[in-house]
């Protein structure tokens, strides 16, 4: 650290040193700290929102891949004994990312739904030709520094096949 001499001023009899503290206001030390502590809340939360988005976007392909997946499955097991389940398990088998607790199925033939494997198969049976739809909702969290921006959040996917 360098060492500052002030001439001292002599008025009269009274000596005044002039001290560096005048030239305070142009002291730049600190002032990038200064600015980073000011900036970094708004930074953080841009940066935590974009992760935040892509979590949530990758939720949403995920889901609409596995109902696309069960959709196809519903569709194709007329003949099968258990199309219900089959075509749940494509579901959760095509997002494996997503909690399967949290995932809302619904499974529905020519308008009618489809809760059982037996109920499944007498809608595909009669239902030759006919709609065959999978719909899933899962929850999303857009929690970004401790505020939830979309409370109540949910993401929805559905798909439609003909039925074989």
């Amino acid at each position: 650290m360098a060492t500052v001499f002030v001439k001292p001023l002599f008025i009269g009899r009274i000596v005044v040193h002039l001290r560096p503290w005048l030239d305070a206001t142009k002291d730049r030390k600190g002032v990038s700290a200064l600015e980073f502590a000011i900036t970094a809340p708004v930074l953080f939360l841009v940066l935590f929102g974009i992760i935040q988005l892509g979590i949530t976007f990758n939720n949403y392909v995920t889901l609409t891949n596995g109902v696309r997946v069960g959709s196809r499955v519903l569709a194709a097991d007329r003949g099968s004994a258990t199309p219900y389940t089959d075509a749940t398990t494509a579901v959760y088998n095509s997002a494996p990312a997503l909690t399967k607790a949290s995932l809302t199925l619904t499974l529905t033939v020519n308008g009618a739904a489809c809760t059982s494997d037996t109920t499944c198969q007498t809608a595909l049976t009669a239902g030759v030709g006919n709609a065959a739809t999978v719909q899933a909702s899962y929850p999303c969290d857009l929690t970004i520094m401790g505020v939830n921006y979309a409370p109540g959040c949910t993401l929805t996917s559905t798909t439609t096949e003909r039925v074989e």
